[in-house]
């Protein structure tokens, strides 16, 4: 299948197509955006890609009621990826073969995943590298803003308290270029530039002022936003994407998927029980589920399971 936004299925977004008969509307929960490894150094796959460490990733998962769990490393960590960029954090995180990666998930039966930087300038190649494999959903996410991260210490787009609105311009602008690339499934943590909270220079303009162009693109392309619960984990204090942006995206139309970010097996599913009444205070019911690049809503459920 050529590269690009999932197909959609009982959808009126771009690409619909009508749902097929044979299959059932059931609740439920997904958690698609999560790492076997975590990003600390000296993390190698051997250790982290094996039987015994997907099965703590289960048992978290059947605790937190998921129905569908998947794995979605970062492309950077594999040797393919410099083929789209050879930015020197990405020569220092090469190592992976990729294929071995997603032999690894299919035959541990989780769905197949991949977190995808856009890099400008590379869609031809990063859509060659994407075909090669059979990927049930491509996340896309921006996490540079040119050489700079938005949340990397070590490659801080911050250093000299840079313009706010500035970074927020160039970060929401990518992220748009990113949704209109149509080489991505599920857009992550839409508003990544804001994970460092009040520690970092916020915007003087309205932040919606940022956020339109980013919401006009994802409505455009029909890419599912990611509503990411690990933002309450990290020093901003609340999900990704915030209330008002989230809020934009579903008056829009986008479809939405659901994930933790975990790191570690006890971040899966992670305060999902605050997510769902969030979707539900902005009149989302249904969440995207995905399978070889193919998308169809799902009602969510109307709570998490009450032992969480």
């Amino acid at each position: 299948m050529t590269a690009g936004r999932a197909v959609a299925w009982g959808t009126d977004g771009p690409g619909a197509t009508a749902r097929p008969p044979d299959v059932t509307w059931c609740a439920v929960l997904t958690d698609y955006h999560l790492h076997l490894r975590p990003d600390e150094p000296d993390t190698p796959p051997e250790r982290y890609f094996t039987v015994e460490n997907v099965e703590r990733y289960r048992e978290a998962a059947a605790s937190a009621g998921i129905d569908e769990l998947g794995v979605s490393e970062h492309v950077y960590r594999f040797s393919e990826a410099l083929e789209l960029w050879r930015h020197p954090f990405w020569r220092e995180q090469a190592r992976d073969d990729l294929t071995a990666y997603c032999e690894f998930v299919r035959e541990a039966g989780l769905k197949l995943g991949i977190e995808c930087d856009f890099v400008p300038g590379a869609e031809d190649r990063t859509a060659n590298l994407l075909d090669a494999h059979d990927f049930d959903y491509v996340v896309g996410s921006v996490h540079f803003v040119g050489e700079a991260a938005v949340d990397h210490e070590g490659w801080d787009v911050w250093a000299g308290r840079g313009d706010a609105d500035e970074v927020w311009r160039r970060y929401f602008e990518a992220l748009a270029e990113c949704a209109r690339s149509g080489l991505f499934d599920i857009l992550a943590h839409p508003d990544l530039v804001k994970v460092w909270g009040t520690a970092r220079p916020l915007p003087q303009r309205d932040p919606r002022h940022y956020y339109e162009p980013a919401v006009e693109a994802i409505a455009e392309a029909g890419i599912a936003v990611e509503l990411s619960t690990a933002g309450l984990r990290k020093p901003v204090g609340e999900l990704y994407p915030s209330p008002p942006f989230a809020g934009m995206c579903a008056e829009a139309g986008a479809p939405f998927a659901l994930s933790s970010d975990a790191h570690l097996p006890e971040h899966v599913g992670f305060a999902y029980d605050r997510a769902l009444e969030f979707l539900a205070g902005i009149g989302v019911e249904e969440i995207g589920v995905f399978e070889h690049r193919r998308r169809r809503l799902e009602p969510l459920p109307a709570q998490v399971r009450e032992n969480r």
